[in-house]
């Protein structure tokens, strides 16, 4: 009897449009409907999650920034793992030594210190999951999903570091080059104590304090609510789910996942151009 559904966002639930399909806020309505908990688990910050499932008509708790906070259905937050500020600065300098650009991912939203960087990243985005598109097309899609998404600009990152009122949940790094620029720096960053740092996408890593897991935030979600693993659904794409995968009951892959997740998931589904959350959740409410 599932009682928990948790669902990753990019390349899963979030279609090459970047939004949920009407298949998939559907199906996850019915689950609702019938008192199956659903809730939302990604590497995003609640400002940018918040506009996508509310255009799809969706309330639910949300598990954010790979698991270092994790909200109510009503905003509230219910935990939180922020990077402490002698780490931020360290992996931002050594971020800046790189040369690589990057966001930071605080309590009061998301920063980035280059405007026109942030909107070509994004674009890039957009041509990744929907090659079709013409890439500036992509552009002018770009800038306007950032109008919605309350980006906030700063011109130095140290800033938010010496602001006592602002905590750093996640710093996220991007090349377009992939791999070959990012497995070194990821390797190098990982020898940090308390960090853990996964990804979304080929083109990003994602730094978090050890503690903000998907897995972790969804077994503790899941405790809070008297709900055993066995009865918990999780889906997903990337390398940051696979902690979620590992310990919830029933796992299902994308169609689109990577190979890593494909075999790693007990299940799977059709990918995220196909409504393959709902397909999923389909599948298991007709079990039960």
């Amino acid at each position: 009897m599932i009682q928990i559904i948790a669902s990753d966002m990019d390349g899963t639930l979030l279609n090459d449009k970047m939004v949920i399909s009407k298949g998939n806020a559907d199906a996850i309505k019915r689950a609702q409907k019938v008192g199956v908990k659903f809730i939302v688990s990604t590497g995003r910050g609640y400002t940018e999650i918040k506009p996508l499932i509310e255009d799809a008509g969706i309330n639910c708790p949300l598990i954010t920034l790979n698991g270092a906070q994790i909200f109510d259905e009503n905003g509230r937050i219910l935990s939180s793992s922020p990077i402490h500020d002698q780490l931020s600065s360290k992996i931002i300098h050594y971020l800046k030594k790189k040369k690589l650009y990057f966001e930071v991912v605080t309590s009061r939203g998301i920063f980035s210190d280059n405007k026109a960087k942030r909107i070509e990243n994004f674009a890039e985005l957009l041509t990744n999951v929907s090659p079709e598109t013409p890439y500036k097309l992509a552009v002018t899609m770009a800038a306007a999903r950032m109008e919605l998404m309350n980006i906030n600009y700063i011109d130095n990152y140290q800033k938010l570091i010496d602001d006592d009122h602002i905590s750093i949940f996640k710093i996220v790094a991007f090349s377009n080059e992939g791999h070959k620029v990012l497995d070194p720096i990821k390797e190098e960053i990982q020898q940090y104590e308390n960090l853990i740092v996964t990804s979304s996408s080929s083109s990003n890593i994602e730094i978090n304090h050890i503690n903000a897991q998907k897995g972790s935030a969804l077994q503790a979600y899941a405790d809070k609510l008297n709900v055993p693993m066995d009865n918990v659904m999780a889906i997903g794409d990337n390398n940051n789910d696979i902690s979620m995968l590992k310990v919830a009951g029933i796992s299902y892959a994308m169609g689109n996942a990577i190979t890593e997740v494909k075999q790693l998931a007990a299940r799977l589904t059709a990918s995220n151009t196909e409504d393959g959350v709902g397909k999923a959740i389909d599948e298991l409410l007709n079990e039960d």
